[in-house]
């Protein structure tokens, strides 16, 4: 099966808004998960003073969970689908949170950031080039600011494999369907088997240049499918000595 790309993924993201929330509600643990995924960032005084990217950030459950992670951070969330931003703009937000529709592969240092921290979730198997976004975003990170990517991401192991089928044949793709989204939640399917396994999306990270890359399992059915992958930028070279 060919998967959703660009464009299209973002369409068919914008047709599957209004019901998106009610559907990841069906997931146990959902909410649970993104807010100790944003939690793993570990970033000090509950954010005080620093401005985090949310990028992905859908109808807002990820930019929620980084708000409580943190309630005294400035939070910008970033998403391509015009459609998700509606949703998430009909929520209420503290005046510290502000939205901008934009594909993750247009940001750039001229068009948004610096960031102290940058969350990601569900993003990066629906990029075109992860590797492109990656550079991206140690761009748009200060130095030593932190990465947490929230993403369904295999462990390698055939059983975890099998354990991702069994549900979306069960239960993803029928909700889905039952919603009128068939298109994007087979791609959901695909595209999870598809992307890299735990260890290799890793190995991605640090060859990206992020420092300390490691994948955290997260908990319940999801465990050996969803991962939180932790780094942080490369702190600032030492200033020269003065002559």
């Amino acid at each position: 099966m060919t998967l959703l790309h660009d464009r299209e993924l973002a369409g068919a993201f914008d047709h599957a808004a209004p019901g998106y929330d009610r559907l990841t509600a069906l997931n146990p643990g959902h909410r649970a998960d993104l807010l100790r995924s944003a939690r793993r960032l570990r970033l000090p005084d509950q954010g005080a003073g620093l401005h985090i990217l949310d990028l992905g950030c859908g109808t807002g459950a990820s930019t929620a969970a980084l708000l409580r992670a943190a309630p005294r951070a400035r939070i910008t969330g970033v998403d391509a689908s015009a459609g998700m931003l509606r949703q998430a703009l009909r929520k209420p937000w503290p005046r510290s949170v502000d939205f901008r529709h934009l594909p993750a592969e247009e940001l750039t240092p001229g068009t948004a950031g610096p960031f102290d921290a940058v969350f990601a979730a569900y993003l990066f198997r629906n990029v075109s080039d992860p590797d492109r976004v990656l550079a991206t975003v140690r761009a748009l990170l200060r130095p030593g600011g932190r990465l947490a990517v929230h993403e369904y991401s295999l462990s390698g192991s055939a059983v975890h494999r099998a354990v991702w089928t069994a549900v979306c044949r069960g239960v993803i793709v029928p909700a889905g369907t039952l919603g009128g989204d068939r298109a994007l939640h087979r791609h959901l399917w695909r595209s999870v088997l598809d992307f890299d396994t735990a260890p290799a999306f890793t190995r991605r990270l640090a060859r990206a240049g992020f420092l300390d890359a490691r994948a955290v399992p997260v908990a319940g059915w999801q465990t050996g499918v969803v991962h939180t992958f932790v780094a942080r930028n490369a702190p600032a070279p030492p200033a020269a000595p003065s002559p």
